[in-house]
């Protein structure tokens, strides 16, 4: 059963912009591991943890570091949830979070589809 869908799009030049004006909003979003990634990486993992909110219906509270984009061997992207987003996912009975990446022509895009069981 599909407990949530998100999606979100970010300009990868503004907000790599951003970032230069900015530069905690890195710390305050990214953990050590998703910092060290380009730009346009770093612009897809912000829209997937935004698509991710969305897709948990965006409750107050969340913090950024309690989701994290890993990807395996294969380059395939997925989170690692702790804390206030493993939480939530509890809440909504959430087993499986899925989790698409896309960055070209300037734009990162990420979809999440949280499924799980029948509440």
């Amino acid at each position: 059963m599909i407990v949530g869908v998100g999606i979100d799009v970010v300009d990868v030049r503004r907000f790599a912009e951003t970032l230069e004006r900015t530069p905690a909003l890195a710390v305050r979003v990214f953990t050590p591991a998703e910092r060290a990634r380009s730009v346009a990486s770093q612009a897809a993992r912000f829209a997937a943890k935004e698509a991710l909110a969305k897709a948990l219906g965006a409750p107050k509270g969340l913090l950024w570091h309690d989701a994290e984009v890993v990807s395996d061997a294969d380059g395939r992207p997925w989170f690692e949830v702790r804390g206030t987003v493993e939480e939530r996912c509890e809440l909504l009975h959430v087993e499986t979070v899925h989790l698409s990446l896309s960055h070209d022509a300037g734009v990162a895009s990420a979809i999440v589809i949280l499924e799980g069981a029948p509440r």
